[in-house]
């Protein structure tokens, strides 16, 4: 009774904090919050203002985890885009938030795949090459599509742009990107820039506000994720410093990530008081959470259909404490 207590607190506690995921990606799908994002960090829209990016080059209304689409079939021309790749041979690849843009200035309009993540840097793997991968399955993705048959001309450009709120230390405050570069080993060939600049990855690295540009990307990001500002703050700081129009829906996705953070907040300072109950109890006992807390691990694999890692992580099991029931649940 006391594990399925638990679990049931576990898997709330894992359920509140997908909420707050998901209201914090919704703020990040407003149109003028990503339209700060392509000027300062995509050469397309560098002399563009954030009013045209938001009102004339994002098409429709981005998505965020809606319908899956499937790749897989055959249908020549398919508008729009959802946020999940699946393919019968390789998966699926979730994507946070996806839409579709205009680049100006080219003769003729250019659809621009832009899948923006808001990510923890901290994964235990090279978040670039995830990035990478998400493009090249976002480029993937286009056949049947966008393309049909060997019409490769027509395979769109994509963005894979990452922020992640709480990235390292050497990271902080910092906007990288990855793209592709022609170069001559022998020779001097100029192939067109169009044909082979296909793919870029941004991280955006947030840090704190106070030490960053006053009028920049990180400083507005870092005020949109931040724990600690009050949201009539936020509001304050999108109007006055970014002239940002604060529409019901941003209103109600701030009002939604407040709330949503102060929860996680308080139900994280009594876990916390629960564990240092438990720390003072006799050392006899810890084999026995141990064990409660394999158990727990175990349902979330098989009830959830979690990973190993997922499951720990559902849990708050820390980093440190990982290795060791991974190496427990190996001797079963």
């Amino acid at each position: 009774m006391e594990v399925e207590t638990t679990l049931a607190k576990s898997i709330d506690a894992a359920s509140e904090n997908a909420q707050y995921d998901a209201a914090c990606k919704r703020v990040l799908s407003d149109k003028y919050v990503l339209a700060w994002i392509m000027k300062s960090c995509l050469d397309e829209y560098r002399q563009c203002t954030i009013e045209e990016i938001a009102e004339k080059y994002i098409e429709g209304q981005p998505s965020v985890e809606s319908i899956p689409v499937n790749p897989d079939e055959t249908n020549p021309v398919i508008r729009g885009l959802k946020n999940e790749d699946k393919t019968i041979t390789e998966g699926t690849v979730v994507y946070d938030i996806r839409f579709l843009a205009y680049a100006p200035g080219t003769g003729e309009l250019i659809r621009l795949i832009i899948n923006v993540e808001a990510h923890s840097s901290k994964v235990g793997y090279p978040l670039i090459k995830r990035a990478i991968y998400y493009c090249s399955r976002m480029i993937s993705a286009q056949h049947g599509t966008e393309f049909t048959k060997s019409h490769y001309e027509k395979i769109r450009k994509v963005y894979s742009i990452w922020i992640c709120p709480a990235p390292p230390e050497d990271r902080r405050n910092s906007i990288t990107r990855y793209r592709i570069r022609e170069e001559n080993v022998i020779g001097c060939v100029r192939e067109a820039e169009e044909n082979y600049d296909l793919m870029t990855v941004i991280m955006i690295c947030l840090g704190n506000p106070d030490e960053v540009e006053p009028d920049g990307i990180l400083r507005l990001l870092s005020i949109l994720l931040s724990n600690e500002t009050e949201d009539n703050e936020k509001k304050r700081i999108l109007k006055e410093e970014f002239a940002m129009p604060i529409t019901e829906t941003l209103e109600r996705s701030l009002d939604d990530m407040c709330n949503l953070s102060i929860g996680v907040e308080e139900k994280g300072r009594a876990k916390g008081r629960a564990e240092g109950r438990a720390e003072g109890r006799a050392e006899g006992r810890a084999e026995g959470r141990a064990e409660a807390t394999i158990d727990l691990i175990h349902n979330l694999m098989e009830s959830m259909g979690f990973s190993l890692e997922q499951a720990m992580q559902a849990l708050r099991i820390s980093e440190e404490d990982r290795a060791k029931y991974t190496e427990l649940l190996a001797k079963q």
